[in-house]
């Protein structure tokens, strides 16, 4: 049961109402599925390493909804610079890892419902709570998905994309 107005929860799969508030990508854009197989390559649902050269953190864009009880989100992943992957990964179980300041990322995820592309757009990457996925906040350009961020949307906005994103 997927549709604007109805879908099944991808995490419990129970039956809701109203449009999903959450999409999100398995994994980085350039992830590719032979890397599974090299020592140098990992990927979690959390984290990825590519040939031992290239490090993301999967997290959240979070978009306030201004007619709505709950925020809409964006799984996606950001690339980090290998120190920072290192003490994303040394602090991850940490509950001090709260008081880490924002680190630097480019996006690695496309959305497909933005004309613009949205790789490589510039993000904080900012650590929540040991169980949450860190909060991903664009830098603020003319970018749709920039202005969403920082705008908020409607929940006419987020029918309009599980329409987009359910119909492909």
């Amino acid at each position: 049961m997927s549709d604007a107005h109805h879908h099944t929860c991808s995490c419990c799969a129970e039956p809701q109402s109203g449009p999903p508030m959450s999409y999100g990508a398995p994994a980085p854009v350039v992830w590719k599925a032979r890397y599974a197989w090299r020592r140098d390559s990992e990927l979690t649902a959390d984290l990825c390493m590519i040939k031992g050269k290239h490090f993301f953190v999967h997290g959240l864009v979070e978009i306030p909804v201004l007619d709505g009880d709950e925020a809409f989100s964006w799984g996606v992943w950001v690339s980090l610079s290998e120190p920072n992957f290192a003490r994303t990964h040394d602090l991850w179980e940490d509950p001090a890892r709260e008081q880490e300041p924002p680190y630097f990322g480019w996006l690695s995820t496309e959305l497909p419902v933005y004309a613009d592309s949205t790789l490589n757009l510039k993000t904080h990457v900012r650590t929540r709570a040991v169980g949450r996925r860190p909060l991903i906040e664009l830098e603020p350009t003319d970018h749709p998905l920039a202005v969403e961020q920082r705008e908020g949307i409607t929940m006419a906005r987020v029918r309009e994309l599980a329409d987009q994103l359910l119909r492909g």
